[in-house]
């Protein structure tokens, strides 16, 4: 359940009712692909950075270590050990973008492994007995990404099939939340909002998918290589015809600067792994803009990565001290950056939902909007 506490112009301030905890949005959702952390973060590690939502990969956990295995030893919860609400993604952005075989049909896909090379069968039905067994808080309908630009005729015919295939996704997922043996029977689903860059195709397909009582309503196929004010235009035209008491997910967004343009346009939930992919490579998030550890300015500079930063990592240690780990490639240098990109991230949203509570979201926009994605 959604309850809209505040608006500020199109800037939704909101509390998202799961069966497994409340969630204050907006909220960025911490990337767990595998069941951890790309970077060596756990469970525990995100609680204690402020994360309220785990984010897991139905296509990785199909593979490895198998669902059904997962549903064995009691769900993602359990397994990983996070406590808090987990979204699964249905697994059909893998498919199009990690399968380089793969055979679309009305039934679903057919497509090789990109682990062994066997060959995989997934379709709505599947994506949701596989999200099931996962036991995730939130499951994602099945649904086909599509490549932009892409052209007119195929987004529409794509976008018509990834509707038929929601259908088939909600009804098989009433039939396993009724099953003895499901571990979530209060499993949510979310639909996925296609058609391309294409504005009419968007509309129409929220305007379409709007009521059909989904649990939430996602925005995919955008931040796949389209410039950044198309993807803010998309998001203004689907906008208007999303519920209003439901939330709303923009897929796979983005850089600090993303989410403060989708907050202004009424997004709730993001997800992204640029900032622990980032952070592996030594690219620091800060107040101030990003900053490159690696670089030989920092070999002294006795400061923390961010003097205005209450993460672990900037209450304890220096930029010559990280920069050190990396020249002498420790481990540690990627768990401290990611822990701080992850911290700044729930922080900043954090430093959003006040802002909404105060009134003042349009002053914290106009005074980061230009600042947070530059290169120091």
């Amino acid at each position: 359940m959604y309850r809209l506490l505040k608006k500020e112009g199109f800037a939704r301030r909101g509390e998202f009712t799961t069966p497994h905890g409340t969630v204050q949005t907006p909220c960025f959702m911490n990337v767990a692909t595998c069941g951890a952390i790309k970077g060596a973060l756990s469970a525990y590690d995100l609680k204690e950075i402020g994360c309220q939502i785990q984010l897991c990969n139905t296509y990785h956990l199909h593979l490895r270590p198998g669902d059904e295995l997962v549903k064995e030893l009691g769900g993602i919860r359990r397994f990983t050990g996070f406590d808090g609400p987990v979204l699964t993604d249905s697994g059909g952005f893998q498919v199009f973008s990690l399968a380089k075989l793969r055979n679309i049909k009305e039934e679903g896909v057919t497509f090789a492994s990109h682990i062994d090379g066997r060959r995989i069968f997934m379709g709505p039905e599947e994506s949701m007995r596989i999200q099931s067994n996962l036991a995730s808080t939130i499951a994602m309908a099945f649904d086909e990404c599509v490549e932009n630009p892409a052209p007119r005729d195929y987004a529409e015919q794509s976008c018509a099939r990834t509707e038929r295939w929601l259908l088939r996704c909600k009804e098989e997922m009433g039939r396993l939340n009724a099953r003895y043996d499901t571990l979530n029977k209060n499993q949510m689903l979310f639909g996925i909002n296609q058609g391309a860059t294409y504005d009419d195709l968007r509309v129409e397909n929220m305007r379409k998918i709007a009521g059909w009582d989904l649990d939430g309503y996602a925005i995919g196929g955008l931040a796949v290589g389209e410039p950044a004010e198309v993807m803010y235009r998309i998001i203004s035209a689907v906008e208007p015809f999303a519920p209003a008491d439901k939330p709303r997910y923009l897929m796979g967004v983005g850089t600090p600067v993303n989410i403060l343009e989708g907050v202004k346009r009424g997004v709730d939930l993001f997800d992204c792994v640029m900032p622990s992919r980032n952070a592996r490579h030594g690219h620091l998030f800060t107040m101030q803009g990003v900053i490159n550890i690696n670089n030989a300015k920092y070999e002294r500079d006795e400061s923390p990565i961010d003097e205005a930063c209450g993460c672990p990592v900037c209450q304890r240690h220096t930029r010559a001290y990280i920069r050190h780990l990396f020249k002498a490639k420790e481990m540690l240098a990627m768990r401290l950056c990611v822990m701080h990109n992850l911290y700044f991230y729930n922080h900043l949203m954090q430093t959003i939902r006040d802002a909404l509570d105060e009134g003042r979201f349009e002053s914290i926009y106009k005074a980061y909007s230009g600042v947070l994605d530059r290169r120091i």
